[in-house]
This record gives C-alpha cells, sequence and structure tokens, in this order.
C-alpha cells in the first residue's frame, strides 16, 4: 500500500483525543457512604460494568472513524497483490496532441486531427470523475488546453471544442520534455501519457538520439501510450512565389515564378495555379503533370495599375490540405525607379553598369526609370532624395558625412551596391564604413588576391547558389553559359556576422557578392570589379540578369521580406518615432501592439512568433497607414507521409512506449496498464458510516441516562413505615 499523501498520515494522532476525553470522565470523585448506600451498591454495580461496555464501544467507534477518515486524505493505493481490498483503477493522465498543420490533411470532417479529437474520446471513456487531467496542443510554441484539471466530463469536453490544428511544425525532440514536465506537476499515485500523432516520417526519421532518451525518461515516470493516426501522403504544395523579372513599378508588368511540389506517391494532373492581386485573380496556369516527388514551376505576369504596396497571391484547389495551397508576397510598387551610378574608374564601370540594367526590350529608358552615372567627384552635388538604388563602383573614399548619408538612405528602404576595384582605398573604407556596431559594408576589406586556378584560368561561380530571389534569374541559364563567367582577382575580405554570401567561387568558396540588411533597406558587397580588368563577367549574360534582379530587388523591398509562421516580424525606424507603441494587425483581424526599443544604434518594434499564415498589417501607429506582411507555412511540413507501422516499432526499440493503432487497442492497453487502485472514496465512506453509528449510539444512550434520572430511587423492601415516620 502506498499513499498520494503520506504526510497527511501525522494526523492520525488525532486518535488520542477521544481516549484522553475517555480518561478524563473515567476520574474518581470524592466518595461520601451513607447507611442506605448498602442496599444499592448491587444495582450501581450491575449498571456501571454496563455503561463502561457502551463507553468503550464508542471510543473505539470514534479512534476508528477518525483512522479511515485520516487514511481517506491521505488516498491510499493497492497494487494487483491485494487485489482483496476493494478499489477504483484510478490515474493521473496527460494528453498531448500532434497540432502541426499536417494534422489538417483529409476531408471535410475527416481530418487527421479529428480523428484525434476521436482518440482523445477514447481515452476520456477511462477516466473517473476527479482525476487530475492536462491537455497540451503540440505544434508551434505548444499550447496547454488544460492544465491539472479535476476530471468533469461537460467541461473537459467544452475546453476540447476550442482545440485546433496550427499553420507550424512540430519540434519532436521537444515533446517528451513539455510532457514531462505536465508529468510532474500532477499529484497522482499512477500517471499515463498519451501522445497522439500522424508519425510524419519527415520529423520521426530525423529524430535525435536525444529525443530517444527523452521518451525513455518519461517512460520512468509514467505508463507512456503513443497514438499513431497514419493517413495518405497525397498532397501538393505551393512552395515558392518568387519575383524573377520586371521593376516593380507602376504601370508594369512583373513575372513571378509560382513552385508547386508533388509530395505524394503518385503522379497528379492538370493542377491550376491562380494569380490574385489584391484578391483579385489576374492570370491562371495550368500545370500539365507533377510527377510523385517532384515539382514544378509556371510563370505568373502581374501588371502594376498603382504604386504602393501590393498584395499576391498563388493558390492551387482541390487539395486535401488546404494550409499549404496558397503562397503569399507583398510588392512595393513605385511610381517611378531612379539609380544613380557613381563611377570611380574611367568610366568603363559605369558605363557597363548601366549598359546592364538598361538591357531590356529596346534598351530605352522612360521618365519612369531612370539610371545614370556620374564620376565620384561629382558625387556631393548630387541629390540622393529621390534616388531608390545607388551603385558606387570602384569609388577610391567617401567622407564621414557620405556614410551617415548613404546609412539614412539605406535605412529608410533604400538600397546599395558597392563594387571593388583597383582605385579602392581599403583602410579608409573600412574606418569610415566597415567597422562600429551597424557597419555601411557587410564585409571588412582586405588586399587585392588571386582567384584563378593553378592553371592561370578564371574561377567559375559555384552553381550550388543558395535560395534567394537575385538567385531566381542564374538559375534558368544553361550550364555553359553559366560556367562562362570567369573571375581573376578579387578582395579578400572578412565577412561580419550579419552578413550573408549570395554567391561564391567554384572550388575555393571565397565570397563574391554579399549582402546585410541596414535599417529597411539593404547593402550588396561585390569583392571583384565592375568592369573587365579583374573579370569577364560585364562581358556575359550573368552580368545583366544579376543587377537588374538586385535593383529590382532592392527597389521592392522596403519592410520585410516573406516570413514563416513561427518568426518574429519587426519594423524599424530611422528616428526615433512620436508613439512609443508599434501596432501589428493579424490576418484574423487582432490588433497587438508592440513597444518600440532602441537596439545597436536604431529603433525597432518586434513582434515575436507570428502564429497565423496570411497578411499582417505593421503599423508604427493606430493612425498611421499599414504597409503589409507577408506570412506563409513551412513547405517542409508539406510532406505527409506517415511511417511504416514497422518503421515506427524500430524507431521506438527501448523505450517501453506502448503503441495503440486503433480504438480497441487503445482500450484494451489502458485496461491492462492500470494496475493499481485507489481506495480512499472507500476508506471515506467507512470513516463516515462509524462517524453516523457513534452518533446514533451516543444519542441514545444519552436519552437513557436522562430517562434513568427523572425516574424515583426505589426503596428497599426491608425499610418499614415506622422507620420512614
Amino acid at each position: 500500500m502506498s499513499f498520494l499523501n503520506p504526510l497527511l498520515l501525522f494526523a492520525a494522532l488525532g486518535v488520542a483525543l477521544p481516549i484522553l476525553a475517555h480518561l478524563l470522565n473515567r476520574q474518581k470523585v470524592k466518595r461520601t457512604d451513607w447507611a442506605a448506600m448498602q442496599f444499592l451498591n448491587r444495582n450501581v454495580r450491575v449498571r456501571s460494568r454496563q455503561l463502561r461496555l457502551k463507553d468503550i464501544i464508542l471510543l473505539c467507534l470514534r479512534c476508528l472513524a477518525i483512522l479511515l477518515l485520516v487514511a481517506a486524505l491521505a488516498k491510499p493505493s493497492w497494487r494487483d497483490g491485494a487485489s482483496w481490498i476493494p478499489g477504483e483503477t484510478r490515474a493521473g493522465v496527460v494528453i498531448g496532441i500532434d497540432a502541426s498543420f499536417s494534422m489538417e490533411h483529409g476531408g471535410e470532417n475527416t481530418t487527421r486531427f479529428d480523428r484525434a479529437l476521436n482518440q482523445v474520446e477514447v481515452i476520456s471513456e477511462h477516466i473517473h470523475p476527479g482525476d487530475p487531467v492536462s491537455v497540451i496542443l503540440l505544434g508551434g510554441e505548444d499550447e496547454v488546453l488544460i492544465h491539472n484539471m479535476a476530471f468533469d466530463r461537460e467541461r473537459f469536453n467544452d475546453l476540447l471544442q476550442e482545440a485546433k490544428a496550427t499553420p507550424a511544425g512540430l519540434d519532436l525532440d521537444g515533446v517528451p520534455k513539455r510532457l514531462k514536465v505536465l508529468v510532474e506537476d500532477m499529484e497522482a499515485l499512477q500517471k499515463e501519457v498519451y501522445f497522439i500523432t500522424d508519425v510524419q516520417a519527415r520529423d520521426w526519421r530525423r529524430s535525435s538520439a536525444r529525443f530517444q532518451e527523452a521518451l525513455a525518461d518519461l517512460r520512468n515516470d509514467a505508463e507512456v501510450f503513443l497514438v499513431p493516426l497514419p493517413g495518405s501522403p497525397a498532397n501538393l504544395a505551393v512552395t515558392d512565389l518568387d519575383l524573377v523579372s520586371g521593376v516593380l513599378r507602376k504601370g508594369t508588368t512583373a513575372r513571378y515564378h509560382a513552385t508547386v511540389r508533388n509530395c505524394g506517391t503518385e503522379p497528379v494532373s492538370n493542377i491550376e495555379v491562380q494569380c490574385r492581386v489584391e484578391g483579385v485573380q489576374i492570370d491562371t496556369k495550368t500545370i500539365p503533370l507533377i510527377t510523385a516527388g517532384s515539382s514544378e514551376t509556371v510563370s505568373l505576369f502581374v501588371p502594376f495599375h498603382n504604386a504602393g504596396p501590393t498584395r499576391i497571391t498563388a493558390e492551387i484547389s482541390g487539395d486535401l490540405l488546404p494550409t499549404d495551397n496558397v503562397r503569399r508576397v507583398v510588392a512595393v510598387v513605385r511610381d517611378r525607379v531612379s539609380v544613380l551610378c557613381v563611377d570611380g574608374s574611367d568610366g568603363d564601370a559605369g558605363r557597363l553598369i548601366v549598359a546592364s540594367l538598361l538591357a531590356r526590350g529596346d534598351g530605352a529608358q522612360d521618365e519612369d526609370y531612370v539610371v545614370r552615372s556620374v564620376p565620384w567627384l561629382s558625387l556631393p552635388s548630387q541629390p540622393l532624395d529621390d534616388v531608390d538604388v545607388i551603385v558606387l563602383a570602384d569609388v577610391p573614399e567617401i567622407t564621414p558625412e557620405q556614410v551617415t548619408q548613404f546609412s539614412r538612405h539605406v535605412r529608410e528602404g533604400g538600397g546599395l551596391v558597392w563594387f571593388a576595384g583597383e582605385n579602392v582605398k581599403s583602410a579608409v573604407w573600412n574606418e569610415r564604413s566597415a567597422s562600429g556596431p551597424n557597419p555601411l559594408l557587410p564585409a571588412k576589406l582586405g588586399p587585392p588576391v588571386d582567384a584563378s586556378t593553378s592553371h592561370g584560368a578564371g574561377r567559375p561561380l559555384d552553381p550550388a547558389m543558395p535560395d534567394h530571389s537575385v538567385c531566381l534569374p542564374l538559375r534558368s541559364l544553361p550550364e555553359d553559359l553559366f560556367s562562362e563567367t570567369r573571375f581573376l582577382t578579387r578582395l579578400d575580405v572578412e565577412p561580419a556576422p550579419s552578413s550573408f554570401p549570395v554567391l561564391s567561387l567554384a572550388g575555393s568558396g571565397a565570397p563574391i557578392l554579399l549582402e546585410h540588411s541596414l535599417g529597411r533597406g539593404q547593402v550588396f558587397m561585390f569583392t571583384t570589379s565592375a568592369e573587365t580588368s579583374w573579370n569577364n563577367m560585364a562581358q556575359t549574360p550573368v552580368f545583366p540578369m544579376l543587377m537588374q534582379q538586385i535593383v529590382t530587388y532592392l527597389a521592392g523591398r522596403e519592410f520585410e521580406p516573406p516570413r514563416v509562421v513561427g518568426d518574429s516580424l519587426s519594423l524599424s525606424y530611422v528616428e526615433q518615432p512620436d508613439a512609443s507603441d508599434a501596432v501589428f494587425d493579424t490576418p484574423s483581424k487582432e490588433s497587438i501592439t508592440v513597444p518600440v526599443r532602441e537596439h545597436r544604434n536604431q529603433f525597432v518594434a518586434l513582434l515575436e512568433n507570428a502564429k497565423e499564415a496570411g497578411f499582417y498589417e505593421a503599423r508604427v501607429s493606430v493612425q498611421a497607414p499599414g504597409m503589409p506582411v507577408a506570412v506563409n507555412v513551412d513547405p517542409r511540413e508539406s510532406d505527409v507521409t506517415s511511417l511504416t507501422a514497422s518503421e515506427l516499432n524500430k524507431n521506438l526499440k527501448g523505450t517501453n512506449v506502448t503503441v495503440a493503432t486503433s480504438e480497441a487497442e487503445l482500450a484494451a492497453a489502458i485496461e491492462t496498464s492500470r494496475t493499481g487502485r485507489s481506495s480512499w472514496r472507500q476508506f471515506m465512506i467507512a470513516g463516515l458510516i462509524f462517524l453516523l453509528v457513534e452518533s446514533l449510539l451516543a444519542d441514545r444512550l444519552r436519552k437513557g441516562k436522562r430517562s434513568r434520572s427523572k425516574q424515583p430511587d426505589p426503596v428497599p423492601a426491608t425499610l418499614t413505615g415506622a422507620q420512614d415516620a
């Protein structure tokens, strides 16, 4: 036998109270004999023996009632070895439900999440009223829906109605730890943990050894049940929506690439992809066939009729998992785009950059798309207020005032592109632009180094490019054209922690193009030159495609790029704002106020953990106009393939976890695991019965004594009337 609250057993010392009261009542009083007493002694002795016997019975009843009530409060539990003792099979229950968006896969009312709720109902049928129960939704941040609640079926079902899947993935390695916290916070002699999941192969196949150890450790504290809910692997997902070409300018048309992936095991035909701008459908493309496990891309053409932030979506329909059927981006469309190239060389760099940016259509520019080049010495006289992108090509140095001017330009949402060259004074640039907490350039400059191969030929670009929108046009180039770009010289650089390598050299991995954020804008840095002395880049298709894409990216990226559910959304300010709080409106129309804080010499409002997929609206104050931010789901969660039974058993080997694949198996496993019984109710009822019997008996004795005290004392027959006289 064991007790849930063993410290309460000290209350059993209270049994001394009725014993002490009994002993005090037996204290002898002063005795005075008188003559007639001898005739009553016999009757008194008989009655005294009867009274003492009844007092002892009352004392035993009181003591036994106290002991039973104390034992009930201590909550005793028995194992099967004491099967003759009556009791109930009770346990504390923790239920973990996989709430990642793969659980929404399925038809109407038959999703994996709906099936999970059905399994919760089966589990609840084996929970007794009053048993502690906790329910946690596992996915994203994890939400404790019910915490250590005394089980009440009606309230439990009402709270369960609020459960729904989240548009986030599942951190499988952290699941045992989250469940263990709930188990340790629960008071129950026997504890059970149920983890209901679709055993998504993506998560389980890459589960770490720490997950196995944590699961085995959880098994030491509770009986652990895994309830798998495998489903069909069929699923289509829109994984990307990227701007490929075109300037984000009013009156133009841009081309976007929408990528659709077939995550299932069967080919799918005739997939219709719809493109919407501000909710209005403007283009539709059909993909004839997508084979199993592959992706197909279609081009969507988006006309821009108005300036300002524009919401763009690519969407498919008729799929079993609607959460990942849409991809969102925001395009900041401008009335006009202006590019200023500052040339520090003899004029070749500026000429080549202008030619590359105008290498579209008939090569002409209009009043809404202006590209011009000025010599470095003319920079102080140039107005920069109307310039969207500044290109510095082989500029020897700039003054501290110009550094401040360029930094402000970028922080306000403008773009800066920097090219190396023979005239660059690295020491001066490092001192003024590559040091401090928020440097203008993404790397410190070193000396020029030889980038050629051992045979003296220029080294090509690495074809393994990151998933960056600037690289998208280059991926469409044939391999022979791409490999024609060769680099002989580059600057040796030390990238800052905040920088990101976009293009690198094949073989050496040395960065050719770096990027970093500064306020609301971006800075691109080429470690090689724009003209042909260090490379032949300007003589290949790579250069115009790359420069046009960089300008498009910089001119259209004023705020956050598309984010993923769970990411943080930020709003940056160039100067300290008048309002102390920023406002983020969620896709579900909830307004969240976020304080503005100073961070690294700038002011930032940060909304942590975006919980919804859709368009958020960021505003510097309640009255200010909003800037939309696109938030998408993580496409890696779209692979909804489940582990097979053999793979699952292999994965759980050595953890002693019970797997229940059906409702019947689950019910049988619960009955088998309930080896202990709680008898506190029986002890409580028995204690109350003994108290009731003691009360009735004591009341009867009091009435008997009262009736006897009202009767006249008996007169012995030996007394005479003369004696009375």
